[in-house]
């Protein structure tokens, strides 16, 4: 057993990151410190602890510690950012689902650069703008400009002689970089003007947009100019946001931090090129004590952290403690951050303006958070009903006491024809995806299209995990909603019973037009949801979500495997070989259209082994 006082006294007088953990060995804080001994020591001092709720209710479930020492306090923040990025600690304030937002990147480090779609930052000469919270403009803006301006959307960089352009290049969506089909230079100036469009100079993009509109309009070409219009008034709406602030040369970020109700969220308005150029919305996972201040610090160093460059300032209206240490944080190679609190001037202005738009989104957000206040009231009383019929105690709480979201989990097995079978659980609080906690699983032990089977291996490994301890299945559910009928929930009532866990389990089942018609019991009878808009409501979005989460895991590993097979069939061609050519090239298509030098370029490709893939590729 852990001996916290023994422990304490071992603790070193030195810079490091603490992790404290709750009695299931689950990291619930993470936290930094110039001293390890007087930092950590402060949460059992009664004083301390009660100085601020959060901090009382975070020590009383803390059950052991462990530390890392670091050489100094920079060390410990960079350390700091990235336990937290790891383990999401109940205490600690957090960016939500901080991996979901997507970026921009324009790939000028490649001759014909393209612009697409990304989750991962790297250091590697491209250009990245985001992130974005709105996936749908992302994409929207992707497309467009891959449309407008014909951009090569391969991921192949060189191309042999008597390389064959796609599908894209005789639809006319693509000028064929790839049979030299385009020029250079006019490539880098539409890519130029892609650049200054993603940092708020939006005027060419629009000229060009209403040439096009122009032209279509005089060839009486009425479809096609319509979709030039919508393109226009899109980039004009943009345009509209944009609002001149007069603050100098330097790229610059506003963050704000505004409360409504049990929500936070951190507002940024970025700045580009002299314009205020948007705004994204951040949701933050946030106790009510924590100041905003602290949020916002907490927001800076988790956001910009994942950036390859940093804007050269960040205006707030809170003064952050470590504001210094932030910023080198933020800085290096030369690069300068500034963080600060404008007084007065041009900045003090932006500062105001922004704030006033942000007293306009808290209204927004109240009218929000009473609606959704109202939705999560009645799936929380909808739940309570169900676990009442179902025999859980929790179901007998009264209506008036303060209640508790249900924690659901949903399980789903997809395969073809019994191949590739997998299973997904997902996992809902209430209203609220509970993304980190989702799990997949290959199907082992059963053969051929046997859903019930498949259904009982998955659920009886997931809960061996959770009677191990396994971390990640520890939490469990107050009730399992299966995708499917009686047939479903006896086979997961069976496994249930057996292992002696007992937690219920009913069936959302459809009816011949697939829509949900019921709830499900064990004993077979049933609630109709024709009645019960809400629950019906519920039901359809836990199983799209668990359907989608199966189908998804089943298609990526459907695709790897023919992505093994196809090149396993090439002589020569072995598992590591493989292995190496797909780090190389990043797809089958790119292997194809692959000459045999570039081949040759490959570690462990021979000249021999190369000319086998070429002549297997050209054969088929």
């Amino acid at each position: 057993m852990f001996d916290i006082k023994d422990n304490l006294n071992k603790l070193p007088d030195s810079p490091g990151v603490y992790i404290h953990k709750d009695r299931l060995g689950q990291v619930i804080y993470v936290g930094k410190a110039v001293s390890l001994k007087s930092r950590v020591r402060q949460y059992f001092q009664k004083s301390y602890q009660n100085s601020n709720p959060k901090v009382k209710a975070l020590a009383s479930n803390i059950a052991e510690f462990e530390y890392i020492n670091c050489s100094s306090e920079m060390e410990a923040l960079i350390l700091e950012c990235n336990l937290i990025k790891k383990y999401m600690p109940k205490y600690n304030v957090l960016l939500r689902d901080d991996k979901t937002y997507p970026y921009i990147m324009v790939t000028v480090s490649e001759k014909f650069p393209r612009i697409v779609k990304t989750r991962v930052l790297k250091k590697d000469g491209n250009k990245y703008f985001g992130p974005y919270s709105d996936v749908g403009a992302v994409n929207q803006i992707v497309e467009l400009f891959s449309e407008i301006y014909k951009l090569k959307s391969c991921t192949t960089v060189k191309f042999p002689k008597d390389f064959r352009p796609c599908l894209n290049y005789f639809i006319g969506r693509c000028d064929a970089p790839c049979i030299n089909e385009v020029d250079e230079e006019k490539y880098r100036r539409d890519i130029t003007e892609i650049l200054n469009f993603l940092s708020g100079r939006t005027g060419p993009v629009l000229k060009r947009l209403e040439g096009r509109m122009k032209g279509a309009s005089e060839n009486m070409e009425y479809e096609e100019a319509a979709k030039w219009r919508d393109a226009v008034s899109a980039v004009k709406a943009l345009s509209e946001t944009q609002r001149v602030t007069m603050i100098g040369e330097h790229d610059l970020d506003v963050c704000l931090a505004v409360k409504e109700g049990s929500r936070t969220f951190v507002v940024v308005f970025p700045v580009r090129g002299g314009k205020l150029s948007g705004r994204e919305t951040f949701p933050i996972q946030a106790d009510p004590q924590d100041s905003k201040a602290d949020i916002i610090y907490e927001f800076i160093k988790q956001y910009y952290s994942q950036w390859a460059t940093v804007p050269h300032e960040i205006l707030t209206d809170e003064e952050l403690e470590e504001r210094e240490l932030l910023e080198k944080f933020l800085g290096g190679d030369g690069h300068k951050v500034r963080i600060s609190v404008p007084k007065k001037g041009n900045k003090k202005k932006l500062l105001d303006l922004t704030g006033q738009d942000m007293l306009e989104m808290k209204k927004t957000l109240s009218v929000r958070e009473e609606s959704r206040n109202e939705r999560e009231e009645a799936v929380r009383a909808e739940m309570y009903d169900l676990l009442k019929r179902a025999g859980h105690p929790a179901g007998t709480e009264k209506l008036s006491s303060k209640r508790k979201d249900i924690r659901v989990e949903s399980y789903d097995i997809s395969n073809t024809n019994g191949i590739d079978s997998v299973g997904a659980m997902v996992v809902f609080q209430g209203l609220m995806k509970v993304k980190k906690d989702y799990r997949r699983f290959k199907v082992k032990t059963i053969e051929g299209a046997d859903d019930y089977g498949s259904l009982q291996e998955v659920i009886y490994r997931r809960f061996k995990r959770a009677k191990e301890g396994t971390p990640g299945f520890i939490k469990l559910p107050d009730i399992i909603m299966m995708d499917g009928g009686l047939g479903q929930v006896h086979a997961a009532q069976k496994v249930l019973d057996a292992m002696k866990i007992p937690i219920p389990v009913v069936g959302m089942a459809k009816d011949d037009s697939h829509r949900t018609r019921a709830i499900v019991f064990d004993d077979g009878s049933e609630i109709p949801l024709k009645e019960r808009p809400t629950l019906f409501r519920y039901c359809g979005t836990i199983q799209e979500e668990v359907h989608r989460f199966a189908i998804e895991y089943h298609h990526n590993l459907h695709n790897k495997k023919a992505v093994r097979s196809a090149l396993d069939n090439i002589p020569g061609v072995g598992e590591k070989r493989r292995n190496r050519l797909l780090y190389e090239f990043k797809s089958i298509d790119a292997i194809k259209n692959a000459s045999v030098e570039e081949l040759c370029g490959v570690p462990t490709v021979t000249e021999k082994v190369a000319k086998s893939i070429v002549d297997y590729f050209r054969g088929n």
